[in-house]
């Protein structure tokens, strides 16, 4: 069962983007979803810290 705070999201990109992610995957031990989910928290974080914390009350 799917949990209910997840989205899913289609990602257009070169496979040989694609095949790096992976290997980067493999190597940490997670999944190529989970992979990009940390790349994205990481850059979240760092956008925040250098301006603002993103604020998504209300939006949808």
């Amino acid at each position: 069962m799917e949990n209910q705070d997840m989205t899913r999201f289609t990602l257009r990109i070169p496979r040989e983007l694609l095949l790096k992610l992976g290997y980067i995957a493999d190597y940490y031990g997670r999944t190529k979803n989970k992979e990009l989910e940390q790349m994205i928290r990481s850059r979240i974080k760092l956008f925040e810290s250098k301006h603002e914390v993103i604020s998504i009350q209300g939006k949808d």
